[in-house]
């Protein structure tokens, strides 16, 4: 029994299915695969949740992909930029563009600023705050990191996990940045993938992957089983015994099986169990944080609107924090000739008012946003659809370390069940690392022991004894005005 049909589950589905084992997917959505991955249909128009690149350093995921799309990847030349008091920056940062736009003076404060951050930098290292500030200075924290971050996250910089920001953009420093822009990536250099100006992409975006995979993995003897969202876990102490779910209707069933995958949000999980195991799990369960999503896809008269296939907005006096063209991911998801796609990002949470405003609302506020940051003209917008996500993100503040801890340590008790994948795993992920997660728990099914904890943020298998992320320095929350590191690993 696999729960949830993102990347890890339908991989995991994948490898066991070729192995002779009976698989049954449940799905909490009615219609989309793929989880945050999946591509919406709209009229014709295609979009995704946010824009998916396909990069990975892994060549196993690598075959996976074009062995179930042979022939539908495309090769994307990436253009990304920055949006910042109206100007344009290119990212990765190219030093003429970054000097024209922010002027002498103040090119000049970010070098002394990145200067001083060398010479002293922040000890002991807790925030993504004091991570950023260490390695471009607090002027270029302030200019390219705060804003966007903290639209994104809906919590000061100085709360998020330094952990988070060693994940993801790890192995990136201002050194880094300027001397790719000069030189490009050395051969032989490790790739950083923040810096990657190339990516494959599905040729009818991130979802035709999974939809196909779905369809192979049906054909083949699978049960994929839609509108099944898992609200218990019942178990006898040593393991799982069933699951129970939820219709949008309120219909109930149940389900039994030998072993059990999951990539439902380890919050929902560990709240989920029957009999409940401890008040602390419980606990730790409600400590764990999500950040939810909102995409508004905008139907555009006119082509070639801009040549970015996304742009960041640190702009603090809008709330949109991203601005994807799909046009420029893929021309075959815009099926009218003449017209574009976008899709402008929010992130919330879903007690906020933004998330509850009707449809036609949240339209006109990406419309009336849109035209602020001079992207388009409002009025060459002929149509638009909004798509919300709950749980998109987990949060990873200065105690989710802890409280992923104690949960595992208690599920840990139960033999036939593994986490996998970004939300079941409470942990960073891009979709090759969830993939690999979900491979790796197949494989332990299938006699190969196997933890799926230990596939790093490279989306490689680390064997016992070798450093990965679990065994990093992770912040917690300081105590009585003093700045704590715990190790955990």
């Amino acid at each position: 029994m696999i729960v949830g049909a993102g990347p890890a589950g339908l991989a995991a589905a994948t490898e066991l299915l070729e192995r002779e084992f009976a698989v049954t997917i449940l799905e909490q959505d009615e219609r989309y695969v793929g989880g945050i991955a999946r591509t919406v249909r709209y009229n014709g128009f295609r979009f995704d949740i946010g824009g998916h690149r396909f990069f990975t350093k892994n060549h196993e995921i690598e075959q996976w992909w074009h062995d179930r799309l042979p022939g539908d990847f495309l090769a994307v030349n990436r253009q990304t930029r920055i949006l910042y008091r109206r100007r344009l920056f290119d990212y990765p940062l190219r030093p003429g563009n970054a000097l024209r736009n922010l002027g002498l003076l103040t090119s000049a404060a970010c070098v002394l600023s990145y200067a001083r951050s060398r010479l002293f930098p922040i000890r002991p290292e807790l925030t993504f705050e004091d991570w950023v500030c260490n390695r471009f200075g607090r002027r270029l924290f302030n200019i390219f990191f705060k804003t966007y971050t903290e639209k994104v996250w809906g919590m000061k910089c100085r709360e998020i996990s330094a952990d988070w920001a060693a994940q993801r953009i790890r192995g990136l420093s201002l050194t880094d940045a300027i001397l790719n822009a000069f030189r490009g990536q050395k051969r032989g250099q490790p790739v950083i993938k923040t810096l990657i100006d190339q990516f494959q992409y599905p040729r009818l975006g991130s979802g035709m992957l999974w939809e196909k995979t779905r369809d192979d993995l049906v054909r083949s003897g699978a049960q994929v089983l839609m509108g099944k969202k898992v609200e218990q876990i019942h178990h006898s102490g040593e393991r799982v015994l069933q699951v129970q779910t939820v219709t949008r209707t309120g219909e109930r069933e149940t389900w039994s099986a030998d072993d059990f995958i999951f990539s439902m949000p380890l919050r929902d999980c560990a709240l989920g169990l029957r009999p409940r195991i401890s008040t602390a799990v419980e606990a730790a369960a409600r400590g764990l944080r999500y950040r939810d999503f909102l995409i508004v896809a905008l139907i555009v008269k006119g082509e070639q609107l801009f040549p970015d296939n996304w742009i960041y907005v640190h702009d603090p006096g809008v709330r949109v924090g991203r601005v994807d063209n799909f046009n420029n991911w893929s021309p075959d998801m815009v099926p009218q000739p003449g017209m574009t796609c976008l899709g402008l990002e929010y992130f919330c949470n879903a007690d906020e008012p933004l998330w509850k405003a009707a449809d036609e609302d949240l339209i006109a506020l990406a419309k009336s946003e849109a035209g602020k940051i001079d992207l388009i003209d409002p009025g060459s917008v002929v149509d638009g659809c909004v798509v919300r996500m709950e749980k998109a993100y987990p949060v990873y503040d200065t105690t989710y370390q802890t409280h992923v801890a104690t949960i595992r340590a208690a599920l840990s008790g139960l033999k036939n069940i593994q986490m996998v994948g970004r939300n079941g795993m409470h942990k960073y992920n891009n979709q090759d690392h969830a993939m690999l997660t979900g491979i790796v728990a197949a494989r332990n099914l299938k006699g190969i022991p196997c933890d799926p904890w230990r596939v790093n943020s490279d989306a490689e298998y680390l064997e016992a004894g070798q450093v990965d992320d679990a065994g990093r320095l992770v912040p917690q929350a300081a105590v009585a005005g003093t700045r704590q590191l715990t190790h955990h690993g």
